[in-house]
Parts: structure tokens; sequence; C-alpha cells
């Protein structure tokens, strides 16, 4: 039996149901008020012998696995993880990489809530923790918050956690992948990563913890300190807080998007829910996309009022414009982030402060003249070309021509003007030419390359096929050819056997920041080029079928139909197989 099927018939949808509503038996059904759309009289009906569920007044309704993914905003896969988690239902593999690594990524959870019980117990039942509570109460933090965020405190101490969980079982090799512990440089050993810092953990979205943030209780560098990437937890692809606040999100369908938890604290408690914060790194496009799916009227960027925190909402602005994606910027007076402003003034001033948020490309239009003087020709040629790269970026036709109206009135230029600087012909997409990898080579290029743990299992994975039409095809074919003999691997090596214009490539990509990766990034990075090279055998079918058709060439035309009917039903095969690889993205 499919697992989808032993879900079904294991999850019932009344008591799922029960999570949204408070549900009435009548006979065989449920009824209550619906948990879509607001309603006095319950439309809501839940059959628990078919476990279908309706609602007669807003027309919703779907199995159990619809009702997650409506409510949690989950896309199937999500759900089924959710359901299956939940009724104890055991999914097939996750990933051809790496079995050993899926249990690895159990391990580090399991390590990762052991970590916060003892964090948690270091703020309320120790003398250290009596410290870190006076210091939180100080910055108006109540009992209540500190218990809904789970807050908790690291002792100052080299190794109190790492003795702590050594004594519950977990290895100190285990902590040091889970991001909770560095090995000793001086002597042999682990020592503890958080240490004299009050503790946020930081949950995925469904629940889990996945990492932690620590902030010093005294004038200390790094003030901020934050979990790396490890194989449960990639920095730029979470939001902090929308375990708490995802409702609120799809009910107001904006969200205001802070920098670090200290301010999303202040603000939660203040009331204000529609909230999310990017954890104190540049905005990504994976988080505008996760606030898009949560939010998707508008993204309200409040990030500090001092100077790096306005390049960063200068640099936010874009992402949020390229992905179609309303921004507004809020400006808090005297260079106030939003923890301090909302303990100054409170909720109300705040929120006036939030309603008056001025456009995000009104913003990046201000900051950008500011780089600059629009009365000398070629500053004001620089600027304006700046704003309009950063337009042009809009998806959608007429958005990006009512834009470039309202650039215009901010410019100071006549709007006819402007689009004579933007109606040109297109730039043609990039080819695969001497600069350019596709993205999904390129990650897998740096995840084999910086990850040996995965390594073996990615080249493994690895058909020739997969690699058609790739310009790092020689880089992984002496990657593969080292895997298969055995042969230790040395990066230099590799680089002075390859093209120095890809050598170049690969060289420049591995200055990249995005951390070893996952296996679960891997296999997304290897679906990509499947999908690729599939996409490419289909287009040069097409192409020579059409030919033949033209030519008269009946019976050639057919046969490359018929493989062309093959090709799509193994591209159909190959999206099935990543639907039921589950990924697990918190």
């Amino acid at each position: 039996m499919e697992a989808i099927d032993q879900i079904r018939q294991v999850a019932s949808i009344v008591d799922i149901a029960s999570l949204y509503t408070t549900l009435k038996p009548r006979g065989r059904k449920h009824v209550g008020l619906c948990p879509f759309h607001s309603e006095k009289a319950p439309s809501f009906t839940v059959d628990s012998e078919k476990q279908l569920f309706h609602c007669f007044g807003c027309g919703v309704g779907g199995d159990v696995f619809t009702l997650v993914m409506e409510k949690e905003n989950m896309t199937f896969p999500e759900a089924m993880n959710y359901l299956a988690e939940r009724y104890h239902v055991p999914l097939p593999q996750k990933s051809r990489l790496s079995p050993e690594l899926q249990k690895l990524e159990e391990k580090v959870y399991r390590a990762n809530e052991a970590a916060l019980a003892f964090f948690r117990q270091c703020l309320h039942r120790t003398k250290e923790g009596e410290t870190a509570l006076a210091y939180l109460r100080k910055r108006g933090l109540s009992g209540e918050t500190l218990e809904t965020l789970k807050v908790g405190y690291a002792p100052n101490s080299w190794t109190a956690q790492v003795s702590h969980l050594k004594d519950k079982g977990y290895e100190p090799g285990l902590l040091e992948k889970a991001g909770l512990a560095l090995p000793g440089q001086k002597r042999a050993g682990h020592y503890d990563r958080f240490r004299g810092r009050v503790i946020f953990p930081i949950f995925g979205l469904t629940g889990k913890v996945v990492a932690f943030g620590g902030r010093t209780i005294i004038e200390a560098d790094p003030k901020y300190l934050n979990s790396p990437d490890t194989p449960v937890y990639s920095k730029g692809k979470l939001l902090y807080g929308l375990n708490w606040t995802k409702e609120a999100l799809q009910e107001a369908r904006e969200v205001i998007l802070v920098e670090g938890y200290t301010d999303f604290a202040s603000l939660y408690q203040a009331g204000i829910r529609n909230l999310a914060a990017s954890l104190g790194t540049a905005l990504t496009p994976h988080q505008v996309a996760l606030a898009k799916r949560f939010a998707p009227q508008q993204v309200i960027i409040n990030y500090d009022g001092d100077p790096a925190g306005r390049n960063a909402a200068l640099r936010a602005v874009p992402l949020c414009l390229e992905q179609a994606v309303p921004a507004r910027v809020v400006l808090l007076p005297q260079g106030l982030d939003p923890d301090a402003y909302v303990r100054k003034f409170g909720k109300d001033s705040y929120l006036a402060q939030v309603k008056g948020s001025v456009p995000g490309l009104k913003f990046l239009v201000d900051m950008t003249i500011k780089t600059g003087r629009m009365d000398i020709p070629e500053q004001k040629s620089r600027i304006v070309r700046s704003v309009l790269a950063e337009i042009e970026k809009i998806p959608d036709a007429l958005v990006r021509g009512d834009y470039l109206k309202q650039a215009g009135d901010w410019l100071g230029m006549d709007e006819s003007d402007l689009r004579r600087l933007v109606e040109k012909p297109a730039a043609a997409p990039p080819k695969e030419g001497k600069d350019f990898l596709l993205n999904a080579e390129k990650r897998l290029l740096q995840i084999v390359l910086q990850n040996p743990a995965l390594r073996a299992q990615v080249l493994a994975a690895l058909k020739e096929e997969d690699l058609v039409g790739l310009k790092s095809q020689p880089a992984f074919r002496l990657l593969c050819d080292h895997h298969r003999t055995g042969r230790e691997f040395a990066y230099a090596s590799l680089s002075k056997a390859l093209p120095a214009a890809l050598a170049s490539l690969i060289n420049v990509a591995l200055m990249e920041t995005l951390g070893p990766g996952t296996s679960e990034e891997a296999a997304d990075c290897l679906h990509e080029l499947r999908v690729h090279s599939l996409e490419g055998r289909r287009n040069a079918l097409r192409k020579e079928a059409e030919r033949c058709q033209k030519s008269g060439d009946r019976e050639k035309s057919l046969k490359l139909i018929a493989q062309l009917n093959d090709l799509i039903g193994e591209m159909m095969s190959l999206e099935r197989e990543q639907h039921d690889r589950m990924p697990n993205r918190p």
C-alpha cells in the first residue's frame, strides 16, 4: 500500500479539522463553524466515513491533505510529511543520495530539542539565569512572551552544554554537526558554540527546532550569534517566527518584516502578529518567496534605522519587486529599531508609523538619488539607469508601466523619456557560454566540492545523460572518474585539468557563501538537471518531427512522435518521483 493511502486510512479528518474549529456530531457527520471564512451559523461539514470535508458557505472542500494544505499553507509534500509524522506512517526514502544523512537529520533534530531543554533550564533554574532574566525583563519582555518564544540561556562556560548533552547520550561530533559545538583548536575535545548568551530557538514551519540565535547580555562582539548551516537549517531559506504567525499573515495578507528576534519579540508581545524576521541576514529570494506564500498582498520592510539597516532595506526592495511582491519601507524616527521604538512609544504609535510607510520604489529612488547629484548629467544618468535597471526586473508589464510613471514623478523626469530608455530589445537570456552556469549545476558543483560528506552520494547518483549540454560536464566527468576509481580528490589537480574558462567559473562559484548544502538541496539540483536534460531532448525531438512533417517523411515523423511520447512519459515519471521524495523544508 502506498504511503498516501496509508495516511488516508489512519489520519482522522475529524481530529485534524478539530484543530481548527469546534465540531459537533450529527449522525455520521460532524458540523461546525467554517475555519476558512467568518460565519455565525455552522456550514462546515466533515464526513468521517468518506474522510472528506465541505463548507456549504464558501465552497471549500476536499480530503485530509487538502485541509492541512489550505489551513497550514503547505505544499502537498509538506502536508504529507506533516500527517505522516503525526500518525507515525513510514514514508519512502526521501532521497536516493544518502539514507545515512537522513538519519543524521533526525539525530540533529533530537539534539536540538535536548539543547533547547538545557537552555531553558539554565534560564529559569540557575544563578546565571537570574541575571539573564533580569536583562530580558529590563528589555520589557514578559514571562508569557519568554514562555511562548521558548527563550533560554547559554551559561558563560566553555563546556557546560557539551558536557550536559554528552551525559544525555549525544556525541560531541553530532553536536558539532548540529552547530551546537565547535572542535577545540589548542587541545582535543569540543566546546560550546553559545556561551553567556540569551538563546532564541529558531523553529521550522512544522514546529521543529532547527537552529538557535544568541544575544550577549553584556557589550561584546559579536552581539548576535546564529547557528551555522546544518543538515536541517539553511540560513537564507527561513523566516524567524512564521511557526507562530503564519495564520495571522494569511489573514492580513501582508507581513511586517524585521531584522532580528529581539525586534520580533517586542512587536509580538505588543500584540502585532503579522510579523516575521529575516534573522539579521541580508534578505534572500528564498525568504521573499516564503513571505509571498503566506502574505501575497504586501511586504512591509522595517529594518533598523541606522545606515546598515537602511542599506539592508535598499537591497531588499528589488528582491520584492522582482518577485512581484508589493513592498513598503517603514522609516522610524531617531534611527530607532522596531524593538526600541515599540518599547518607547507603544503599539498604536508603531502601527501609525507602519501606516505611514513609503512605497518600496520611492524608497529606492530616494536612496539612489542620495548617491549623487541630479544636476550633474553624468551622475543623473547613473542614478536614473540604476533605478530603471530594478524596474526592468518586474515581470508584469502593466505593473512595470505604472512603476515607470511613479519613478518619473520621483525622479523629476517625463515618463516618456524613461520609456525611451527601457523600450529597447530585451537582452537575450544567457546561453551556455563561457560565462554561464545553470543555477542547479553551479550549486551542485559547490556542494560536491565543499561538502565531503555528500560528495560520494551525489557522484554515485549522477548519470551521463544528466550532464548533456552542461558547461560543467568536463568537471563532473572528472569528479565521477575520481569517485569510480577511488582516487583521492584534490581540487587543485581538477582545476588544472579543466579548460581555463570553466576553471575560472568554478573558482568564482566557490567564492559564494551559500554553505555546504544539504542532501535535500543536492537532490533538488539533480532533479533540475535531469529536467533540463529531458527538456533539451524533447525540444530537439519536436523540431526534428516538425521538419520531417514539413518534408513529407511521415514514417520518420511517426517514429519521432513515438519517441517524444516516451520522453514525455519519462518526464512525468521524474516529476512523480520528485513528489514522492518528500522534501522536508522547514
